[in-house]
């Protein structure tokens, strides 16, 4: 019989993985390790998570399968032994306005059923509490908590005609297809200002009228303007939109809270129904600290045990550093670190065993604090039975692996190895990089860079915010520390730079990362690369995009042809004309300096620094590979890079940029200890050229390396937003109420 006791994979070579086969231990926790971009995320995500997933949905049937995710066939040799995974990323769990943190993790159900128990005056069984059913949800909004109305004003400028375009709405342009059905309806005089509109045709411009519209092919009922709108945009949830349409929904239409529930989203009688005086809308809004000693005083024997139970997903809450979430904080408005905890928050409560649970970096937006109890929901998912899988840079979180793969040694082309597996001690004592740099211990900054001058904010009171006001020191490397929900990126991210719009922002978002975007067209080199070609030739520059004219007729630019099996996987397959060059054969023969468009995108970073000498392409290059990123390809997918990568990318773009005041929202996020020496030395480099820069970070050998530090505290939601230090980090270490100072 064969052993069982690991998962075997035999020949992984996604992406940048060199033939690599291991054996990773059941029922324990490993941990992957490596510098970013070395491969650790093609591995445990893009091969060992993709074939779990795919082997899982090939137990549906192909009709079942149909309405699945894909997951194409990783390029695996074989994986033997593998559980039923469950996958927890970064990804934000989004959702509409009908999503909460309570709904998520199901916690809310808890709390239904005990209203449903103990609440007096009786009001039915749970789902009465709820506002995503007809039974609980407010007549009014219908469970939102907020009624949004058209804005006229905003939609029509009636001083105009349907032809001058009238409607403001971008969708409503004139000659655009939805526009069309008014002007052809014969209802009305074309060139006819609004404004000069009777009665009646005011009536059927608005609210509509019994016939039919046909243009070209097309044929529909006709609909007024404001029952067009409402069917489109009102019965939709704007929180569910993408970015563009809510701020176009946004623009024409304004909300407020509803007057009848008052924002409790549900009926009156589940409103007027109480626990020890408070309904339950107002214990969803509980921080859950608070929750939490509310629940502690409910003593009804019908209600102890799910109130205990209540109890239990609630300090999950508090133990991973989440405590000052409510249930009713809509999961929208969540971080990508906050959506992975609550992901995990999920799936602690179920009872499930030899399952594969697979952690993207859990520790991201973690102070350091917080890093200690997600290391215990660690080991208890392990000893529930479960493989536990996690990438990760944290040395808190590396120390309590039971076995540790190291992936290198470098990056990129040099990576892609299995360079150490074994323990944590064997780790350190290892001469790979990981396993030095976890020898190395950054020292606090003893002299500090002086000040220029202040930035002042005055009075912030936003969110958790109490009436703060602060200095930022310019000229200087201000990090601003924290616990998660201290108030850091409020004080920041919102009121800081609503004073400062012309700082250069790098944030967490990932970047656009579609089959077209690479490298070269997200710095924006691309377009002076094209022109260049274009001078050297003396041809049209759109000749050397794979996104216009001299793209590939035959895969239109992409380089791969994807062939649709209708129920089984698609498969992807290198374009046979251009042979996954992207470009028309013709486009090819140009040449600049002896090498064609399709040679330069395939050149890395480092490559085409020595190739380019002009001066609009050169400086980018120079940025992208003092970044680390000279093993990146100048035409690779952004699809196939990393999240550290994917930052360090923007840090590339706008480190050229004239700019005084530079913002970074942890940085660090994504990036190997030996990357961020990397990264300081960007950062020294932009602060002696007298700019100044700010870093929300945990981080503590970022905290270290500080000339000013302001600490926000003491605690997270309505425990913190208070100052609770400003000043060099060797003062820090000397402030009682600080929690970052007992870390550092």
């Amino acid at each position: 019989m064969q052993d069982r006791a690991f998962i075997e994979v035999y020949g992984a070579r996604e992406n940048n993985l060199k033939n690599i086969s291991l054996n990773i231990p059941k029922q324990r926790v490993t941990v992957f390790t490596g510098v970013s971009g070395s491969g650790k995320s093609s591995l445990v995500f893009d091969t060992i998570a993709a074939e779990a997933q795919r082997q899982l949905n090939e137990t549906f049937t192909f009709f079942v399968q149909g309405f699945l995710p894909h997951y194409g066939q990783p390029d695996v040799e074989r994986i033997e032994h593998l559980n039923s995974p469950i996958i927890i990323d970064q990804k934000r769990v989004g959702g509409g306005s009908r999503s909460t943190v309570g709904t998520y993790t199901d916690i809310a159900v808890l709390l239904r059923l005990l209203f449903s128990r103990i609440g007096q005056p009786y009001v039915g069984p749970g789902y009465a509490f709820s506002f995503n059913t007809p039974q609980g949800m407010c007549p009014e909004c219908e469970g939102i908590g907020k009624t949004v109305q058209l804005d006229m004003d905003k939609l029509l400028d009636r001083s105009k005609s349907l032809n001058e375009g009238a409607i403001l709405h971008p969708e409503f342009k004139v000659g655009k297809w939805m526009w069309k059905m008014y002007p052809l309806s014969g209802l009305f005089d074309n060139d006819k200002p609004i404004r000069d509109y009777n009665e009646q045709e005011l009536q059927a411009f608005l609210y509509g009228a019994d016939l039919k519209v046909s243009w070209g092919e097309f044929s529909s009922k006709y609909e007024g303007l404001l029952e067009r709108f409402e069917r489109m945009y009102l019965k939709k949830d704007a929180a569910a939109m993408s970015d563009r349409n809510r701020a176009v929904f946004e623009q024409f239409t304004s909300s407020q809270i509803c007057p009848l529930c008052h924002g409790g989203r549900l009926t009156q009688a589940a409103l007027n129904c109480r626990i020890a005086g408070r309904n339950i809308a107002e214990l969803a809004d509980f921080e859950a600290t608070d929750l939490i000693s509310f629940l502690a005083d409910v003593t009804d024997p019908i209600g102890d045990r799910v109130a205990a139970k209540l109890l239990e997903r609630m300090q999950q809450l508090v133990d991973i550093g989440l405590g000052y979430l409510s249930l009713s904080r809509e999961t929208s408005t969540l971080s990508g670190g906050e959506s992975q905890r609550v992901k995990m928050i999920r799936h602690l409560g179920n009872s499930l065993t030899e399952m594969l649970y697979i952690l993207d970096e859990p520790s991201v937006g973690l102070h350091a604090r917080d890093v200690a109890r997600l290391n215990r929901l660690l080991q208890q998912l392990r000893d529930k039975g479960n493989t536990v899988l996690v990438v990760e840079h944290d040395p808190d979180v590396i120390a309590i692996a039971d076995h540790i793969v190291d992936i290198g040694p470098r990056a990129g082309v040099h990576g892609g190895e299995v360079v150490f597996e074994g323990s944590y001690a064997d780790l350190k004592r290892s001469n790979t990089l990981t396993g030095r740099y976890l020898q190395q211990a950054v020292p606090t900054k003893q002299h500090s860079r002086q000040p220029t001058g202040y930035l002042p904010i005055v009075n912030a009171n936003l969110h958790n915010l109490k009436n703060v006001n602060v200095n930022i020191p310019t000229g200087v490397l201000t990090v601003v520390t924290g616990v998660a929900g201290s108030g850091k990126s409020t004080l920041i991210n919102e009121v800081f730079l609503s004073q400062h719009p012309n700082a250069i922002v790098i944030d967490q978002s990932r970047v656009t990362a579609n089959s077209r975007s690479a490298p070269a067209t997200y710095t924006g080199i691309m377009d002076d690369i094209r022109q260049t070609f274009a001078k050297a030739n003396g041809v049209s520059a759109s000749l050397f995009s794979f996104n216009s004219t001299g793209s590939c007729d035959n895969c239109n630019g992409l380089g791969l042809v994807y062939t649709d099996l209708a129920f089984m996987e698609g498969i992807s397959s290198t374009c046979e004309i251009c042979e996954g060059k992207r470009f028309k054969a013709e486009v090819l023969e140009y040449q600049l300096r002896g090498k064609s468009i399709s040679d330069v995108l395939d050149m890395t970073a480092e490559e085409a620094l020595d190739f380019f000498s002009e001066k609009k392409i050169k400086p980018v290059l120079q940025a992208m590979n003092d970044v680390g990123l000279s093993y990146l390809k100048l035409g690779q997918p952004l699809s196939t890079i990393s999240g550290g990568e994917g930052q360090r990318l923007k840090l590339a773009t706008e480190l050229h940029k004239k700019a005084s005041v530079y913002v970074m929202d942890e940085p660090t996020t994504g990036l190997h200890r030996s990357d961020i020496g990397l990264l300081m030395g960007i950062i020294d480099r932009l602060v002696d050229l007298k700019n100044t820069v700010i870093l929300i970070e945990h981080h503590l050998d970022i905290i270290r390396q500080a000339d000013w530090i302001i600490d926000i505290g003491p605690e997270g939601g309505s425990a913190g937003g208070e100052i609770i230090f400003e000043g060099p980090p060797l003062a820090l270490k000397a402030c009682q109420r600080s929690i970052t100072a007992k870390f550092l």
